[in-house]
């Protein structure tokens, strides 16, 4: 019989189901590797917790141990280790992945796309969920979400931008579509670890750089070396962390703890999401007037020509793959299909909250 990691968490798994007396003497022991510098507010505070309520609500049946991105894996190789048996769980954001499948875009953010609460709506209840497994599943990994750090700013820069004329050029640190959708505006974008953006903003590899949100942004420093922090981020409405689990590993589990897996991701979207909005109101603060940061808006005729650029990107995306083609399909029907209720509750209450 051939041995190997896959093979023997599936049957680890299965060991739980036909003998969870002996289960439970000898909990199984998990790693979770993320994508993240360890202790970074938002993504790296939701793996772990994930992490914490698996060991709790599984009795201790399994305990897990995080890892920050580059102790066992590089930060954009989590989705291969974990399909590859490497280790049983890792925590990151789809679109990293999208060189394996270009409809996993789609389950971290789109340019001018879902809003956290829009795209939680579509995962969840609206059968994204359903397309994400069979996108992951030839990766063998099942993927969930696994937290949230909002909609996103749009980014670091050096030096004011006065129109869409000032971004070409320029390099800048972004990842998703919307590097592509940057490109497109004439500047160049490059794949930049998290925990590697300050030093490459600090030696001029990058001339700009976009992360997530101000609640995650502060603590990577970036405000020293790149004082400009635009909005409103077009490019990433969304800020969707996933939990991938190996997929032999997860097949193998007995239904009550595939229960506990996912009822410990599900439950950090809510969590994440109310924790990143206080993070995020109380480092804008800090930011603006402590740190000297300049808030600044990008200019409204760079917004409307990303745009039209986005539109067209977002034709190419769902032709670049028959699954991309399938994702894209149902998510533009289900954006068009809750953005008139968008504009009549949560768009027109902000209005009148502003009048």
């Amino acid at each position: 019989m051939t041995f190997n990691r896959r093979s023997a968490l599936a049957a680890g798994a299965a060991g739980l189901a036909a003998a969870p007396g002996i289960a439970r003497a000898q909990a199984l022991r998990w790693r979770l590797v993320t994508s993240w510098p360890r202790n970074l507010p938002g993504p790296a505070f939701s793996a772990q917790r994930i992490a914490d309520r698996i060991k709790l609500l599984s009795g201790g049946r399994i305990e897990v141990q995080v890892f920050a991105a580059g102790e066992v894996v590089p930060a954009f190789s989590v989705h291969e280790a974990v399909g590859n048996a490497t280790v049983e769980l890792g925590h990151t954001a789809s679109f990293f992945a999208i060189g394996r499948e270009p409809g996993l875009a789609f389950f971290t953010a789109i340019p001018f796309g879902l809003t956290p609460n829009e795209h939680n709506a579509w995962v969840l209840k609206g059968g994204g969920q359903a397309l994400w497994d069979e996108a992951a599943a030839r990766f063998g990994v099942k993927p969930f979400l696994g937290g949230n750090t909002g909609v996103s700013m749009g980014g670091w820069f050096r030096r004011e931008l006065q129109s869409a004329e000032d971004v070409k050029g320029l390099t800048i640190r972004m990842v998703g579509l919307g590097a592509e959708l940057f490109q497109r505006l004439g500047a160049t974008a490059i794949a930049v670890p998290p925990g590697d953006i300050y030093p490459a903003l600090e030696r001029g590899a990058v001339d700009g750089a976009e992360f997530t949100s101000p609640g995650s942004d502060i603590q990577l420093g970036l405000w020293r070396v790149a004082p400009f922090y635009y909005a409103p981020g077009f490019n990433k409405p969304n800020g969707s962390s996933e939990l991938v689990v190996n997929k032999a590993l997860w097949d193998g589990l007995p239904d009550d703890l595939k229960a506990v897996v996912q009822a410990a991701s599900e439950a950090e979207q809510a969590v994440a999401l109310a924790e990143i909005e206080i993070l995020n109101m109380e480092a804008l603060a800090t930011m603006v007037s402590t740190h000297g940061v300049r808030l600044r808006g990008f200019p409204t005729p760079m917004v409307q020509l990303a745009r039209r650029h986005a539109a067209d990107l977002l034709g190419e995306l769902g032709t670049r793959s028959p699954m991309a083609g399938k994702i894209a399909a149902h998510y533009t029907a289900f954006q068009g299909r809750i953005g008139p209720w968008t504009r009549v509750s949560t768009h027109a209450a902000l209005g009148a909250r502003e009048v």
